[in-house]
């Protein structure tokens, strides 16, 4: 078998959208949203909530959607606590490709954050601007 048979084949995961037609890893299923482990996880437990609903931004998200999508995330808390016991998280939404969103579909992110993951966590999604991630705070 020819080594590029052998491979996985990469598809667009926007057509058709990969979070209405193949959710994977689901751990948890509500009316207006769900969760899922992130499947390119930057640390152990990092999930993404998303709404039920093809909406591209988070912005265009009902005022229902985003309180279900916040009860999602901290039911996902405990089970992260539980399950991976994190030293801290940070929670993330990308929109827009300048902001990194790869697929347009509203997820938000909860990646657990550990004690030593990173050298310096000052900043933290701060670091999205690499440049502008670390400061000092003026005393007054």
């Amino acid at each position: 078998m020819p080594s590029e048979a052998r491979q996985e084949k990469k598809r667009d995961p926007n057509n058709p959208c990969l979070f209405c037609t193949d959710p994977r890893g689901v751990s948890l299923k509500r009316e207006l949203a769900y969760s899922a482990r992130d499947t390119y996880a930057v640390s152990p437990g990092h999930t993404v909530v998303i709404p039920n609903r093809h909406v591209a931004s988070f912005f265009e998200l009902t005022p229902e959607e985003v309180t279900a999508c916040m009860d999602l995330i901290r039911e996902e808390k405990k089970l992260i606590d539980e399950e991976f016991k994190p030293d801290g998280y940070n929670i993330g939404v990308n929109v827009g490709p300048a902001a990194g969103q790869s697929i347009h579909h509203v997820h938000i992110h909860i990646i657990p954050r550990y004690e030593g993951d990173v050298e310096n966590p000052q900043g933290g999604v701060r670091h999205v601007i690499p440049k502008n991630a670390h400061y000092t705070r003026e005393m007054i």
